[in-house]
């Protein structure tokens, strides 16, 4: 199967998928990341902030799914803002720190945004 970059962003605002406990929230983005890869139905970037940035760093249980997506070329953002916040800046493993300047430039770009 060929590999399709569609024009959408995704944003990633939680440590994980909807709205339940955490190890569940995070089993549901595994999948949902996992899916994505295998489908090669790949999004133009994926913008991480507010909570979502604990998702690209140290001791994440999605990181293996982010680098496989970042290495079939989707664009992985996380907000230089939340990190700090968290005091994550120094453990990030995956994506590009950036700010907001760089997500909006995604949206703006997006034929559709949709937030997780």
């Amino acid at each position: 199967m060929s590999i399709s970059h569609s024009e959408t962003v995704i944003l990633v605002t939680r440590n994980g998928l909807g709205e339940a406990e955490p190890e569940l929230q995070q089993k549901l983005m595994a999948t949902y990341l996992q899916l994505m890869d295998e489908s090669n139905l790949l999004p133009a970037a994926i913008c991480f902030y507010t909570e979502g940035v604990r998702l690209a760093v140290h001791g994440s249980p999605v990181l293996e799914q982010l680098k496989s997506l970042e290495n079939k070329g989707v664009r992985l953002i996380l907000w230089t803002t939340c990190l700090n916040y968290f005091n994550l800046a120094d453990q990030v493993r995956v994506g590009i720190v950036g700010g907001m300047t760089d997500i909006l430039e995604a949206q703006s770009r997006a034929s559709k945004v949709i937030s997780v």
